[in-house]
């Protein structure tokens, strides 16, 4: 399945939350930063594989399926793919925690500015490699 339109609004929308992060990291809101950034790298990411054709699971990480499907990739990202699966990773395994907590944590006592400004980093590297190659 192909949809450029479809394509191209995920990566409208994973910008827009990129904006989103700046204010959200202005306000100390470290947890909210990683969770919104989990979504830009989700929606950056479906984005692109949308591009070549593939119809993404919904699932909140799609690093099996970038990696899986490596070679459709375009020629740049090719080599990228870990890096980009490495980020989603990632994010995933923080994105319930950062905006539910749990009975032993909450979120705006345990993440800090260095796992927001680590979060956004990722989520602008991602938007910015899939950015030249979602049509």
């Amino acid at each position: 399945m192909k949809n450029a339109g479809l394509a191209r609004d995920y990566l409208r929308r994973a910008k827009l939350r990129l904006a989103a992060l700046d204010v959200l990291h202005e306000g100390e809101g470290w947890a909210d930063v990683v969770r919104e950034s989990q979504e830009v790298v989700e929606l950056a990411l479906k984005g692109l594989l949308r591009s070549v054709g593939i119809d993404p699971p919904r699932i909140h990480d799609v690093s099996p399926i970038l990696l899986a499907e490596r070679d459709r990739l375009p020629a740049p990202l090719r080599a990228e793919a870990d890096a980009l699966a490495d980020v989603s990773r990632s994010l995933r395994r923080d994105r319930e925690l950062a905006f539910y907590g749990a009975e032993d944590l909450t979120p705006s006592g345990f993440y800090s500015r260095a796992d927001a400004d680590a979060a956004r980093s990722g989520a602008r590297w991602v938007v910015e490699a899939v950015h030249p190659h979602v049509a």
